[in-house]
């Protein structure tokens, strides 16, 4: 078994932090829904700005309004417009690979889906487990 990628939100901004909430990362529903990220699923939160990198669990917040927001502890890993990457995984076998196709969003600077895209592993001329990324529709 591996632990591979499954969905994942690159370059989203951070629109709140909430130190006194208690715990996880607030994120719009729709964004999750066309990902494939579900409330109460842990994610890994890596932050372009700084290099933090948490765990945490989602939450789902109100519809369309684009939010990123830290809460609790993971508060303090983030402030309000760095760029985060979010992902979610899932352990599978190696050969689960080209079956997976994960979906991988990138937003604009306000948080709007800018591009959907997939990660695509295939077996290739060169190597059993090749990759290549792919418009969504391609």
């Amino acid at each position: 078994m591996l632990k591979a990628v499954r969905a994942k939100l690159h370059g989203i901004r951070v629109t709140g932090a909430d130190l006194d909430y208690h715990g996880s990362i607030t994120l719009d529903p729709e964004h999750c829904e066309k990902a494939g990220i579900y409330p109460l699923e842990f994610v890994e939160i890596w932050n372009k700005n700084s290099g933090t990198r948490i765990t945490t669990y989602v939450i789902f917040g109100e519809p369309g309004s684009g939010c990123c927001i830290l809460n609790g502890a993971a508060a303090r890993s983030c402030q309000r417009g760095d760029q985060v990457i979010i992902a979610a995984s899932d352990y599978i076998e190696p050969k689960g690979l080209y079956d997976l196709k994960p979906v991988v969003l990138t937003f604009t600077e306000d948080n709007q889906i800018d591009r959907v895209l997939r990660y695509d592993v295939y077996s290739s001329d060169k190597r059993e487990f090749d990759f290549r990324i792919l418009e969504d529709g391609s």
